[in-house]
């Protein structure tokens, strides 16, 4: 697969939590690092992903959003169940 994105980090899903539509992937890329990615429940099933699972996260410069974490911003997520 050839792409345009020139940041790829490999790792793997350390945790995954479903919501009613998206899937929030937590995706460990080195020791004490972690990427979180939001896909939606049917790729998530389409990609077969699972705990453990290989995965290349891959950041476009041009498409980076910045966001706290619930328990840092006081409010609970949206999309968990």
């Amino acid at each position: 697969m050839r792409i345009s994105a020139r940041n790829q980090m490999t790792g793997n899903i350390h945790a995954f939590h479903k919501g009613a539509i998206n899937t929030l992937i937590e995706i460990i890329v080195a020791p004490g690092v972690i990427v979180s990615s939001t896909i939606t429940n049917e790729a998530f099933e389409e990609l077969g992903l699972d705990l453990g699972k290989d995965v290349v996260a891959i950041i476009k410069s041009s498409d980076i959003m910045v966001g706290v974490s619930d328990w840092e911003a006081g409010y609970p997520n949206a999309n968990a169940k």
